[in-house]
């Protein structure tokens, strides 16, 4: 099957790739020229476990083509899918659909035969109506049909979420002729276990929707229970294993920590009140989740001033500054709003991050490894998951009086017995009696 992908973001070559690595001939196109001759060369532009070997491997076998020539792109492939990025809009809740717009008015071009044109990219609720009438107006005769068909790839597992799907979704008004062809690309995928759930188009937009702010909700949630706990002394991990193991609730995305982040969830429950809105619904839960998660990102910097005491001129070293680990995104990382705060109050910060220096951090000190982190500074904070931070030697700080706030619980504040170290983490009971809640001064108070 010959297939086009216009865009290469984290979607688009991740979904590309691993067409091509199924034996179709793909395209990916982009209108950056400099990162096409990048990938031509093999130097990818994002982080992902795995996925260079996979470019190298199929672009040498030249299943896998990189261009800037998107008409011939378009006019040599059977199936076009479009994913190019889809932000938050300047009012900070809609989605910005002008790429996806775009692109499909220079679709509409180059249909040279009948097409099946593809929204991978995450777009609200009848884009896909929209995408229809921008190609039907441009080339009236043309013959294609559009096809809905989200992406569910988390950012360090894409390879794996892709090649093992709980669920592939297609949504189509024409689904007698377009289901087939879908059907056929996406076979290894479902002879591996993979659902084939196929609906109408506007059902396909809004699962991706749904899916995502429910999982936002879930990630919100434990975290205000992990607020409780630390206020009543239980331990949300705990707790966590407790209603993860009904099967009505599930164990996964109850892991207690920051605020959720990156390209995806922020934006998408934003977007999803907006649709709410435009049809007269009250998301309320979904901006109950919204408002939580903001303030989330306060409390934590606040609970970082709390263990500083006195923060002026206090060093503080951030272990992972990006949104989770196995990524380079920063997009909506806790660390961007945490950071502006703790400058306000004189901390003096530096971070280390498995993926290098970042451009959003210029006025931040890095540092090239852990070590130098965990030397002379006041406070160190576990930020990201990153494996590496998971068997620290802690004993090398030369701080007489190491502070550490794990703000992902890697460890047990029980392994922490030298005095020298106080060790802080999320929703879960205090090692020592000097913990920012009180709650055994409380409970002996109303004795």
């Amino acid at each position: 099957m010959k297939i086009c992908f216009i865009g290469t973001g984290y979607v688009g070559l991740v979904s590309g790739v691993l067409f091509a690595d199924f034996g179709n001939k793909v395209i990916c196109v982009d209108n950056d020229k400099e990162k096409i001759d990048k990938l031509k060369k093999g130097i990818i532009p994002i982080f992902e476990p795995g996925l260079d070997e996979l470019v190298l491997r199929n672009y040498k076998s030249k299943r896998l083509l990189f261009t800037t020539n998107i008409s011939k792109a378009i006019k040599d492939s059977d199936i076009v899918f479009i994913a190019v990025g889809t932000p938050t809009a300047k009012d900070g809740v809609s989605a910005d659909l002008k790429n996806v717009y775009s692109v499909a008015k220079i679709i509409s071009k180059n249909i040279n035969k009948y097409k099946i044109v593809v929204t991978k990219s995450t777009v609200p609720v009848c884009t896909g109506d929209e995408v229809e009438k921008i190609i039907k107006k441009n080339n009236p005769v043309s013959k294609f049909d559009v096809v809905s068909n989200p992406e569910f790839l988390r950012e360090g597992e894409a390879i794996r979420d892709f090649r093992y799907p709980d669920r592939i979704v297609i949504g189509s008004n024409n689904l007698k002729k377009t289901k087939p062809v879908l059907e056929k690309i996406y076979e290894p995928i479902v002879k591996k276990g993979a659902k084939f759930i196929s609906t109408t188009r506007r059902s396909s937009e809004l699962i991706k929707y749904a899916a995502n702010a429910f999982l936002a909700t879930k990630i919100t949630f434990i975290n205000e229970i992990a607020n409780l706990c630390e206020e009543v002394g239980s331990d949300v991990e705990d707790i966590a294993i407790g209603i993860g193991t009904d099967a009505r609730i599930g164990s996964r995305f109850l892991r207690a920590g920051p605020a959720y982040g990156g390209s995806c969830f922020p934006k998408d429950t934003k977007a999803l009140t907006k649709i709410g809105n435009k049809f007269r619904t009250n998301m309320s839960v979904v901006k109950s989740v919204i408002n939580s998660n903001e303030q989330r990102k306060s409390l934590l910097a606040d609970k970082i001033l709390k263990i500083l005491g006195n923060p002026k001129n206090k060093k503080v070293g951030f272990l992972g500054v990006t949104f989770k680990a196995n990524t380079d995104d920063m997009r909506d990382t806790q660390c961007l709003k945490i950071f502006p705060k703790l400058l306000k109050k004189g901390v003096k910060i530096s971070y280390y991050d498995p993926t290098g220096e970042k451009k959003e951090l210029k006025k931040i000190n890095y540092k090239k490894n852990p070590t130098e982190i965990l030397t002379n500074n006041d406070l160190v904070v576990i930020h990201t998951e990153w494996d590496e931070f998971r068997s620290l030697d802690f004993k090398m700080a030369k701080s007489k009086k190491l502070k550490i706030f794990d703000m992902r619980n890697l460890y047990q504040p029980k392994n922490f017995s030298n005095k020298n170290i106080t060790y802080y983490s999320i929703g879960r009971p205090f090692n020592e009696k000097k913990a920012w809640y009180n709650w055994k001064n409380q409970r002996s108070e109303k004795k």
